[in-house]
């Protein structure tokens, strides 16, 4: 009502002001028109309400997941329990792995706290909602998008003293006598974390150990180590662990991942002039095509060593890797055994930098090639300049274009063919400042080897039959499995879980021209995998919700949507803008009847 009364005074005086200029303060009737229209125009510019507010009470969503119980105990859960219960409403809806309506249960049991069902679950209802939470919410960004009127009640307790593998790195395949680097992130609880120890062991065997200082609340520290995987070949099972005096819940403080052991190297990188391109690149191959690799370093004529333990190597055990490897990239001098294809018998890259350095090429195109679905969506008038040497002359197909400031002297960064076997060629220098960068820069670096390993790949480098594509997850998470050498579109997975009797299945289906597919989360614990003749291991860790976090979104109101029920709005009502017309054309009209204009 008080944008009316304002629109109200205001057209009104500014009538009479007007009329009483014009000398014609007797002219009631204009007057009326005018004010008429001036009301109206004032109420649009205030988008006043025309009706009265229908709202209904606002849903009541309570967050149903585990991380209440990160305290290592249900008094937080009892508060949110209580805090919902204060709510008015017709309608309580659990929040976590999916939203339902229901009674708030006596102990929480979701793994996951996403709001996106609720958000389209309010706005398809057109209702507010108050949400009670601890504030750890995965899809934080997305509560703006509730109605208008909703908001949030963060409940949160006292601190506790805990420390959490948050996560882990590593290699998920490796060859047999090489060295690995693994890296676990510790963090600690709302009241910080005392000092203690983090122990890394493979198949139950103590492998490195490190101590850590005591820590401040939500804060994280990394721990690295380099371990030699020994002699031993086949799937090894990686354990970290972290112990401090004083923890407050001992599920997050054990996280296992899978390791692939192999007697030989199915992709094999060898460079004659490391620098970061080679680095980088080597990275990429090893997390694209998850398959045991080796990388060689020549670090001076003759002489060459394994990248990560940098033992020494021959020439001629270099080049027989490289020979009986699937897949190969040769970076530097790409002619340094001979020809690569007298030796390398299957998928082939060749990173050749140019001889001449200096002039700056900035990426332009990229033409049709099977690397165009990845090559298609890459930023390339972001990206840093690189330097290009003479383009190759046969190729059957181009994958990037560069021009010298770009605009002159346009050169081929990327070809291939794929006869006799696949191959790409790269002459091309300078793509590690895209890594450098970060960002969206350093997410192209990655798509763009991912995009050519992937395509050398193919169905032929790894013999192994489908597999899970990471060496761990988590509850909650989808498992994503990748093809490997399987030709058939569909495979049955026997699950043996260790403590478990009874074994579970589950069956993989890939689509047409598909190297990975998705199945349902799955329990916590250590599974042995059978696929035909083919045995593994899958490593599936307690849900994030038990890692401590700060809060993710802040207590109070929340939303921009429109929500049902509202008052309607002037500027919905097309018949205020037709009178606001009318009464301008009639007072015009009158006006000039009585001289006036």
């Amino acid at each position: 009502m008080l944008s009316w009364i304002i629109a109200l005074i205001g057209g009104a005086a500014f009538a009479v002001f007007q009329y009483r200029l014009a000398g014609a303060r007797h002219a009631y009737g204009l007057q009326a028109l005018r004010a008429v229209a001036v009301v109206i125009v004032l109420a649009l510019v205030l988008n006043a309400p025309i009706g009265w507010s229908s709202a209904g009470r606002p849903y009541v969503a309570v967050d149903a997941s585990v991380s209440w119980l990160a305290s290592g105990d249900t008094t937080l859960w009892t508060r949110a329990r209580r805090a919902a219960d204060s709510v008015a409403t017709d309608t309580v809806l659990l929040v976590g792995d999916s939203v339902r309506a229901g009674k708030a249960p006596e102990r929480p049991a979701d793994v996951m706290t996403r709001v996106g069902p609720l958000i389209e679950r309010a706005l398809g209802a057109g209702r507010a909602v108050t949400l009670v939470t601890d504030g750890r919410i995965d899809d934080p960004e997305r509560l703006s998008e509730l109605p208008s009127g909703s908001a949030i009640v963060i409940v949160d307790g006292g601190s506790s003293r805990d420390a959490a593998l948050a996560s882990f790195g590593g290699p998920g395949a490796a060859v047999t006598g090489d060295s690995v680097d693994f890296t676990a992130v510790i963090a600690a609880g709302s009241g910080g974390s005392a000092a203690g120890a983090v122990d890394l062991s493979i198949d139950g065997a103590s492998v490195a150990a490190t101590t850590i200082d005591s820590m401040a609340p939500f804060a994280e520290r990394e721990v690295r180590w380099r371990v030699h995987v020994g002699p031993k070949a086949g799937q090894r099972l990686v354990r970290v662990l972290v112990t401090a005096s004083g923890d407050a819940l001992a599920r997050n403080d054990t996280l296992y991942a899978t390791l692939d052991v192999a007697a030989g190297a199915s992709a094999v990188f060898a460079s004659t002039a490391p620098d970061f391109d080679a680095r980088y690149a080597l990275d990429v191959l090893r997390g694209t095509l998850a398959v045991p690799t080796r990388g060689y370093y020549r670090v001076a004529p003759g002489q060459w060593r394994v990248d990560g333990s940098l033992a020494a190597v021959t020439e001629e055990e270099v080049k027989r890797s490289m020979s009986e490897a699937p897949i190969v990239v040769i970076h530097g001098d790409t002619a340094v055994f001979g020809s690569p294809r007298s030796y390398a018998r299957g998928a082939l890259a060749l990173i050749a930098p140019p001889v001449a350095r200096g002039d700056e090429y900035y990426p332009t195109s990229s033409p049709p090639s099977p690397l165009l679905g990845t090559f298609s969506t890459l930023p390339w008038d972001s990206l840093p300049p690189i330097e290009v040497g003479e383009s190759p002359r046969e190729s059957e197909w181009t994958a990037l274009t560069a021009k010298r400031g770009r605009r002159l002297d346009e050169r081929k960064v990327i070809v291939g063919s794929a006869t006799p076997n696949r191959t790409v060629i790269v002459p091309a220098a300078g793509l590690w400042r895209w890594r450098f960068r970060g960002g969206r820069t350093a997410d192209a670096f990655v798509s763009l080897w991912g995009s050519i390993f992937d395509w050398l790949a193919g169905e032929t480098v790894d013999l192994r039959g489908p597999r899970p594509a990471a060496s761990w997850s988590r509850v909650g998470e989808p498992i994503r499995w990748r093809r490997g050498g399987m030709r058939d579109s569909s495979a049955l997975v026997v699950l043996s879980r260790r403590g478990a009797q009874v074994p579970d299945t589950i069956q993989l289906r890939f689509g047409t021209g598909s190297t990975y597919t998705e199945t349902e989360p799955m329990a916590a614990g250590v599974y042995t995998t059978n696929i035909g003749d083919s045995e593994g291991l899958l490593a599936v860790n307690a849900s994030s919700e038990w890692i401590p976090r700060r809060a993710s979104v802040q207590a109070g109101a929340i939303g921009n949507a429109a929500a049902m029920g509202r008052a309607p709005q002037a500027r919905s009502a097309w018949w205020l803008y037709a009178i606001a017309l009318a009464a301008l054309c009639a007072e015009w009209i009158l006006r000039r009847k009585i001289g006036l204009r």
